[in-house]
């Protein structure tokens, strides 16, 4: 069968013309077959290649959702930092807010006292303003900008702290309760000397009250001597840090030693009449730089008794 060949006869009657085409039986058979498996065989790689691309898609939307996820987390964990962190600077920022009468004694304070205290630059608050108004066109942008959102609130807060810090140790260490209860009797400046009556000059104030009566450190700092000191008899003298000190003199006895650390309102010794004095009281002097400071300027209230 497959070496037969076969003669086709084609006549045209009007006039008289025949044809003949002589096929072979296999060839024509595969011919035939191509012709009539051909759209079959479109028809199946268009099917695989869908389903390829089917798959692909896929394969594509499984790895956008896994990303999208890490990307949700990420920018969510990101996003948790930013507010803790301006969480933390808020609640720094309700810790500068002073007592009135604290901050006046603190705006009374030399110059040179307050800027110790001061700093250095300003935290670099527009950086972080400037950030927020960022377009954002991409995951990438987005994430690089709570990135740099999140450093401006890490290095703002550094700059918060450290004020604050310095703040509240000016505060602490400023000078501003009565030493001791009882009644004014001697004034900052000039007056005369209560056993000679010529013109003097008092260094600090006198409060006068009964001999045992306890003395209260008018701030926190450090206790640099308690000893007997010439025409201020027993005498401790506090440092308090900012280039600040203070002096409590005709003593009858101390609660204190050298090299003690002490806060505001703890009793450190007791009034008396030693040394230049004439009777019982107690000479309080404040000092800037070794410079005297009208302590009436900066008391404010009471002593309380922490102990």
């Amino acid at each position: 069968m497959s070496g037969r060949r076969y003669t086709i006869v084609i006549a045209d009657r009007s006039s008289g013309v025949v044809r003949r085409v002589t096929i072979s039986l296999r060839p024509t058979l595969i011919a035939v077959g191509i012709v009539l498996a051909l759209p079959i065989l479109i028809g199946l790689g268009a099917k695989w290649s869908a389903r390829t691309e089917i798959d692909q898609l896929r394969t594509n939307n499984t790895v956008l959702q896994f990303e999208n996820g890490n990307y949700r987390t990420a920018t969510g964990e990101l996003t948790g930092q930013i507010q803790s962190l301006e969480s933390v600077i808020n609640d720094l920022g309700t810790r500068t807010v002073l007592d009135p009468a604290q901050a006046r004694a603190i705006q009374k304070l030399p110059a040179v006292v307050r800027a110790r205290a001061a700093g250095g630059s300003a935290a670099p608050n527009a950086t972080v303003s400037e950030l927020a108004k960022t377009p954002l066109s991409s995951p990438e942008d987005t994430f690089g900008v709570l990135r740099a959102l999140l450093q401006g609130l890490e290095n703002r807060l550094t700059y918060v702290r450290r004020d604050v810090e310095r703040r509240e140790a000016l505060a602490a260490s400023t000078p501003s309760i009565w030493p001791a209860h009882g009644w004014l009797t001697g004034y900052f400046g000039g007056r005369a000397d209560p056993f000679t009556g010529e013109p003097g000059y008092h260094q600090g104030i006198d409060i006068s009250t009964d001999k045992g009566q306890p003395v209260f450190a008018t701030a926190d700092g450090t206790v640099e001597s308690a000893s007997y000191t010439g025409d201020y008899g027993n005498l401790i003298v506090i440092r308090h840090g900012f280039g600040l000190s203070t002096r409590y003199g005709h003593l009858s006895s101390y609660a204190v030693k050298p090299g003690v650390s002490v806060r505001r309102g703890d009793v450190i010794g007791y009034v008396g009449a030693t040394g230049r004095a004439t009777g019982s009281h107690l000479h309080y002097e404040i000092l800037a730089n070794g410079q005297l400071l009208n302590p009436l300027n900066l008391l404010t209230t009471q002593p309380v008794n922490n102990q």
